[in-house]
């Protein structure tokens, strides 16, 4: 039995039957001619999300991706050095020590997962330094997922793949040049490096590096170019900065800049957090309608359980596998 039909014949009820609603509603959106905003928060990457996104991305069923600063460089730490993670099954267990002992390992640890500094970091961090180098020297703009795109498009993280790259939604991403947007950038291992090299003055000024607010405004313009011929959805794993930032673009548009865009025309959030009116990750759907972001007729979903189990499911039932 592929998994699709077993999600048709046992997702019947509760969490299992929104995710298959959603999942059918996603289906549904894209036949119809739709795009989707894929949104993607946590540790996501570490968690090995590429498995299943890379193949929805090289499918067309997805067509732009908004993420956090770690989620976009951590894709590539796992495609350069996953040999060389280690995993901790009794995370819980870990006293203090033991994770100062972790630290001292050169092993930040990401619940049952720690990534390798030197293999990771260490190796990625000299390849995009050239390019920043290079663009500061030129005065030439560019994102942070742009230089990133450039490195995997030269080829020179090649040698160091330790994963089959199809698994690599980074990779697949470039391939299909979908935009990115990734608000927040700084707050990541190699946003806090860039910063360093700036202060150390290894950079001369960070200003050749494109900030958040210009991603929004590339985000504007995407939206309303995309959304003339095609009704736009989004798919948010988790919450915070990555769905946020993001689904705002609406009100932006119809309220800030007093021009006509539609909602977005389909919505499912895969999310832990108690549902709760006071945070933005508990809020359920219905709430984004005050603040103009959904409208009343937009298919919602709310899928309360773990991204790492549900995100691959249903991807697998919109991929037919």
């Amino acid at each position: 039995m592929i998994i699709r039909e077993f999600i048709d014949k046992h997702f019947r009820h509760f969490n299992a039957a929104t995710l298959k609603d959603a999942a059918q509603g996603y289906v549904k959106h894209l036949q119809s001619g739709g795009k989707m905003m894929v949104t993607v928060a946590g540790a996501m990457s570490t968690g090995e999300l590429g498995l299943s996104l890379a193949e929805m991305i090289r499918r067309d069923k997805v067509h732009a991706i908004t993420c956090t600063g770690a989620n976009l460089e951590e894709d590539l730490y796992n495609l350069i050095a996953h040999e060389h993670y280690v995993r901790i099954p009794h995370y819980r267990d870990l006293t203090p020590q033991d994770e100062a002992d972790l630290a001292r390992r050169g092993l930040p640890r990401v619940t049952d997962t720690c990534i390798p500094e030197e293999q990771a970091m260490l190796r990625l961090k000299p390849v995009l330094l050239e390019r920043w180098k290079a663009a500061a020297a030129q005065n030439r703009r560019m994102f942070p997922h742009e230089f990133m795109y450039d490195a995997l498009r030269a080829g020179e993280l090649k040698p160091h793949y330790q994963i089959d790259p199809k698994d690599s939604w980074m990779v697949a991403a470039a391939e299909k040049n979908i935009p990115i947007f990734v608000p927040g950038w700084e707050d990541s291992t190699l946003g806090n490096g860039f910063a360093a090299y700036v202060v150390q003055n290894v950079l001369p000024n960070a200003t050749f590096m494109k900030s958040g607010l210009e991603y929004m405004i590339e985000l504007v313009q995407w939206y309303k170019n995309t959304s003339k011929k095609s009704s736009i959805g989004f798919f948010q794993i988790g919450g915070g900065i990555a769905g946020d930032f993001p689904i705002c673009v609406v009100p932006l548009i119809q309220i800030d800049l007093e021009q006509e865009v539609p909602f977005w025309g389909y919505f499912c959030q895969i999310s832990d957090s108690t549902t709760s009116y006071g945070s933005y990750s508990g809020a359920v759907p219905n709430e984004k309608i005050t603040w103009c972001k959904l409208g009343i007729d937009t298919p919602k979903f709310i899928i309360e359980s773990d991204a790492a189990i549900v995100a691959p499911l249903l991807f697998a039932y919109i991929l037919g596998w």
